[in-house]
């Protein structure tokens, strides 16, 4: 029970990373507000903690509108009276070099995974300023430390975002706020199953070939991440503070021969 009377919100936790966060996060005591664009997902997540016999509470926001994320702030402080965990964990992907990404495209994919960050950590942190405590873990990516083929604007995104948590840092510390980065390898989540089936004519041999970038030699689970998120929201990393903490495979510092 790491998480024993804390409070977490989740955002995009209606699947893939988010929803084993938030299964993971209620089994180790916490109450998980999980958030989702998605509501027929988020509801299911909260349901499947509840048959656990944990406790989860839904609450729909759009993460890039400043009044839908500010609403969830406040009903968060009113139900609950404190946050103890922020985990920013939504996101979405794009594939092509910058010459083949749309204007449009480009601001979409921007506005969900930066600032997607930056309304919830806006609104949120002034809660754990004011109460001297929190955590907060934001999702960046391996991609944010090496080059990848036509993931041009993912990778810009995921660097921003690992560059926000090392400022925020340092910005926060004072207050006794951690804030500290996730950088997975390609974890297999509904979303990247999807990508790989609707992208290539063998998806089979597309996993494969991703596989073999990773030292692991397999894609990572949602799981795995999740496992490290609790990690980091628990007292046992009350000592790591801006840290981009990786869950790659081995992708980004080794290489097969």
């Amino acid at each position: 029970m790491r998480l024993q009377g804390k409070v977490a919100l989740i955002t995009g936790a209606g699947s893939g990373i988010g929803r084993a966060a938030a299964l993971l996060f209620a089994q180790e005591g916490a109450h998980v507000i999980v958030n989702d664009v998605n509501k027929e997902n988020g509801e299911n997540t909260v349901k499947e903690i509840k048959e656990k016999r944990g406790n989860a509470s839904f609450y729909y926001a759009d993460v890039t509108i400043p009044e839908s994320v500010q609403a969830m702030a406040a009903w968060v402080i009113e139900e609950f009276k404190k946050i103890d965990i922020l985990f920013n964990n939504v996101g979405i992907s794009n594939v092509g070099r910058v010459d083949e990404v749309a204007p449009e495209v480009w601001d979409q994919v921007m506005s969900v995974n930066v600032k997607g960050i930056y309304l919830p950590s806006k609104y949120i942190v002034p809660y754990m300023m004011e109460q001297m405590d929190g955590c907060i873990i934001n999702m960046s990516s391996c991609a944010a430390e090496m080059g990848l083929i036509k993931r041009a604007l993912y990778s810009a995104t995921k660097g921003a975002i690992l560059s926000l948590t090392k400022a925020m840092q340092v910005d926060y510390a004072p207050y006794n706020i951690r804030v500290n980065a996730l950088l997975p390898g390609t974890i297999f989540t509904p979303f990247v199953e999807n990508y790989l089936r609707t992208s290539y004519n063998d998806p089979e041999e597309a996993i494969e070939k991703i596989k073999t970038r990773q030292l692991s030699g397999e894609l990572g689970k949602p799981e795995d991440v999740a496992s490290a998120a609790l990690f980091l929201a628990s007292d046992e990393a009350r000592f790591m503070m801006g840290s981009p903490v990786y869950i790659d495979g081995g992708v980004v510092f080794g290489k097969n021969a």
